[in-house]
């Protein structure tokens, strides 16, 4: 593109929360207003479509006024998505319709601040603008889920604020153990496919105990009965009757048992079991397990409180409190980095998914090739750190 141009800039979230919409949106706008000021583009058009790919289908958008781009910093300190959310499905996109529009607000980049569903839809919607109307719209795509399972990306934004999130969550909630004899606690973290949030939150949470301070003995809490027992994650095979036999140990010198289960855990245990009961499994529109209608955090807690002799049970998701959050310093600095280069490969014309390139040497941020883009990255459990947490936790 001219370095002279006015661009006409347009941003939508899409897909699930996450802890990096308001900053992403945010530091877009400081660097498309820097770009501006310095003279790279001429002119500055900001739209935000409002509520993901419905605004860009019905047409509801509004301008961000140039006298409040500097108040806009103010997002970093807000959860949640500033101009709405919704979800599209594969194939619910109608591509005239969304393309239609772009082409009516004169749009020349589209930043889509989404999973890997939402960027490589933005992507085959410019290619279809390109092929059936002959114009273009470079499309710069930023990598949110919580779940940081996109190839090539070698960490998507808000993940490692759940994690941090998640674990600020169970510090209060293993507080519990303390309200009953024989309690049974299963914190249930967000993941269909990847375990890796519920093994960032494990290890977060236990780098914050290991600096709590105990007393003495006469007191029944303890860093032993605090600690997490289990971490049960979809990549490693779960056998519930060698951990029941395992946690009762644990429940009968601690008085309780504290799990941190990935809600894709033992998915296909549950499954099995159920076919082999002649029970109906069930399943949405895609043919995927309805993790929402098994419900693995309560059958597995039914199971476990069996098994370790549990006087009460507690299922506590932190699903929604921490993908709700505002981007933690981590996550600000990935953004920004990715933001700024972001800004500067749409002046260049050039389309791409922002992020850590893993397959390239240094794993450098850039705009990364949409037909690389896929989801569905498993979580890694020969990570060194990962391997001494469990060992320390006896798994």
């Amino acid at each position: 593109m001219s370095a002279a141009q006015h661009m006409n800039v347009a941003m939508m979230t899409s897909g699930g929360l996450a802890p990096c919409l308001s900053s992403s949106v945010a530091y877009l706008i400081e660097f498309w207003a820097s770009a501006l000021k310095e003279g790279k583009i001429s002119g500055l058009t900001i739209r935000m479509y409002i509520d993901g790919y419905k605004g860009v289908l019905t047409g509801d958008s509004t301008v961000i006024a140039p006298e409040i781009y500097d108040e806009c910093s103010c997002l970093h300190d807000l959860g949640g998505s500033p101009i709405g959310n919704s979800r599209v499905k594969e194939g619910e996109t109608p591509l005239e319709v969304a393309a239609q529009q772009l082409i009516k607000d004169g749009i020349n980049v589209i930043h889509t601040i989404g999973g890997d569903d939402t960027n490589t839809q933005a992507a085959e919607l410019s290619k279809y603008i390109l092929e059936k109307h002959g114009g273009k719209v470079v499309v710069v795509g930023m990598p949110k889920t919580i779940d940081n399972d996109v190839y090539p990306i070698v960490q998507t934004f808000g993940a490692d604020t759940a994690a941090e999130q998640g674990a600020l969550f169970f510090k209060n909630v293993v507080s519990e153990s303390s309200a009953n004899p024989r309690m049974l606690i299963i914190h249930e973290v967000m993941g269909r496919d990847s375990g890796y949030l519920t093994a960032a939150t494990a290890r977060k949470y236990r780098e914050e105990m290991k600096s709590a301070k105990f007393t003495g003995p006469g007191f029944t809490t303890t860093a032993k009965s605090r600690d997490i027992h289990a971490v049960w994650i979809p990549e490693v095979s779960l056998d519930i009757a060698k951990e029941g036999e395992r946690l009762k140990k644990v429940m009968d010198e601690n008085g309780c048992v504290n799990v941190f289960l990935s809600e894709g855990a033992g998915v296909e245990e549950i499954v099995a079991e159920m076919e082999a009961n002649g029970e109906e499994v069930p399943r949405d529109a895609f043919g995927h397990v309805s993790l929402a209608k098994i419900n693995p955090g309560v059958y597995f807690s039914k199971r476990l409180a069996g098994l370790v002799g549990a006087e009460k049970t507690l299922v506590q998701k932190s699903g929604y409190f921490a993908r709700a959050a505002a981007s933690n310093t981590f996550d600000r600095k990935l953004i920004h980095d990715c933001a700024k280069e972001g800004v500067a490969s749409a002046i260049a014309g050039v389309s791409g998914c922002m992020g850590q390139d893993e397959d390239k040497e240094g794993q450098p941020i850039r705009a990364i090739e949409f037909e690389r883009i896929k989801g569905g990255k498993p979580f890694n459990p020969e990570l060194p750190w990962f391997k001494e947490l469990l060992a320390e936790i006896g798994m």
